[in-house]
């Protein structure tokens, strides 16, 4: 099979190198691709939102299957686009996208399918969100609606934090047309997990359970992020043991889930392509934080490392509507990722430094480097070109194991202002033994 990607990050990378060993693959291209991934694929200079040239590529190289990494090609409707032409393509269309293209959309369609989540208020201006906010008092979140790569969602702590929050928003106008209205809800207390399936329209494959780290520094300090870290098995009660897993596995199916992909084929926008549900564990049960309408990163680049089925032909034959297996396979080790960032991330981050070490971890057995902001400079050396720079990956026996490999190949990589958190998984190592998932 012909295969395209669509994506240039980490969890490009990482779906790349899973696809790329596939016994059916003939040949793997990726658009735009990094210095990574063009290790294991062709990578083709088309943004990931130019839908039109994607498709045109398609065409002319008859690629038989095309799978979408990042949201924004979704929301603009790139599935429809490639359905139209008869291209396989493996993602939401950009009406079951909205699932994650508004965060209003979904905290509605929770609210109508009785889904678990936190009790919510939508403000269209700075006075409506005071007045949500005296009644679920602080902490609290405020979310734009609409996308904003990550970074819209603040969660003020006290009154002024709150004036800040509230001005970013509707007086700054940060997030642009994102903003417009704002999600104000209770803020939830407890562990946060991640649940992804992949979903045909109607059957919904769970992956194994897994757990990513928003804030930027240790101890879940500071602005939250696309993710500084992320590990699987999840670790965290009930996601400890395999029995426990299983259990709570079919709760989040029945529960969540399987609601809101009925209540989207309902509504006749049938979900097909990976679902994310940030899950947050409480002491009242287990809550959905929020959805997305496409793998999560970097819990993409642990889950590949995990996964023991051959991801070709389960998402070729997701993407024409019937995956035809009924359970995903995921190896007992566990796998850990650690993000390293350019200095100044999640704001301005230092650009153009030359990254060294990388060869020393190709020769690590169960470590992969998996490239999110780098680009090759006029001598061929590879350097830091976004926020987040590589995402560093190892399996182990057991998440301890894992943890400390990811974080020994970490230490083996050097540019001058590489920055990462420290504490990846160390909350949940200290809380209890953790063995799988």
């Amino acid at each position: 099979m012909r295969v395209l990607v669509i994506g240039s990050g980490g969890r490009e990378h990482a779906l790349c190198w899973k696809l790329a060993q596939s016994p059916q693959l003939e040949a793997l291209y990726c658009a735009p691709g990094n210095p990574g991934i063009a290790r294991v694929a062709e990578n083709v200079p088309i943004r990931a939102d130019e839908v039109r040239q994607l498709l045109e590529f398609a065409v002319e190289r008859d690629i038989d299957l095309t799978v979408v990494g990042p949201e924004l090609p979704l929301v603009l409707g790139i599935c429809e686009e490639f359905a139209a032409a008869d291209r396989p393509i493996f993602g939401p269309s950009s009406q079951a996208a909205e699932l994650e293209g508004s965060k209003v959309f979904a905290k509605e369609l929770m609210a109508a399918s009785g889904v678990p989540t936190a009790a919510f208020e939508i403000a269209h201006d700075a006075q409506s969100a005071f007045r949500a906010a005296r009644r679920f008092g602080l902490p609290l979140a405020l979310k734009a609606d609409g996308l904003a790569a990550g970074k819209g969602v603040l969660i003020p702590r006290d009154r002024d934090e709150l004036e800040a929050a509230i001005e970013v928003f509707f007086g700054e106008r940060r997030f642009g047309r994102a903003g417009d209205r704002i999600v104000v809800e209770e803020f939830l207390h407890g562990e946060e997990v991640s649940f992804i399936a992949m979903c045909d329209g109607q059957r919904i494959l769970p992956l194994a359970s897994s757990k990513d780290y928003k804030r930027i520094g240790d101890g879940d300090e500071g602005p939250n992020t696309g993710g500084m870290g992320a590990h699987s098995p999840a670790g965290v009660r009930p996601f400890r043991d395999r029995d426990d897993v299983r259990r709570v596995s079919k709760v989040v199916m029945e529960e969540i889930l399987h609601p809101v992909v009925e209540a989207m084929a309902e509504m006749n926008r049938p979900f097909r392509g990976f679902l994310y549900a940030g899950l947050v564990l409480t002491s009242d049960g287990i809550r959905v934080l929020e959805f997305n309408a496409r793998m999560g990163d970097p819990e993409t680049q642990p889950l590949m490392m995990r996964m023991e089925d051959d991801l070709l032909p389960l998402l070729a034959a997701g993407a024409a509507g019937d995956f035809g297996v009924d359970r995903l396979h995921f190896k007992k080790e566990a796998a850990g990722c650690v993000v390293l960032a350019a200095e100044g991330y999640p704001g301005k981050a230092e650009t153009g430094e030359v990254i060294e070490g990388l060869a020393a971890i190709d020769e690590l057995e169960g470590t992969e480097v998996f490239h999110a902001g780098t680009a090759l400079d006029e001598e061929g050396r590879v350097v830091t070109a976004g926020g987040r720079v590589l995402n560093i990956c190892a399996t182990g026996s057991d998440l301890r194991h894992a943890l400390r490999r990811t974080y020994d190949a970490a230490a083996l990589v050097r540019w001058p202002h590489l920055y990462m958190r420290h504490d990846i998984g160390r909350r949940i190592l200290e809380a209890s033994g953790v063995d799988d998932g």
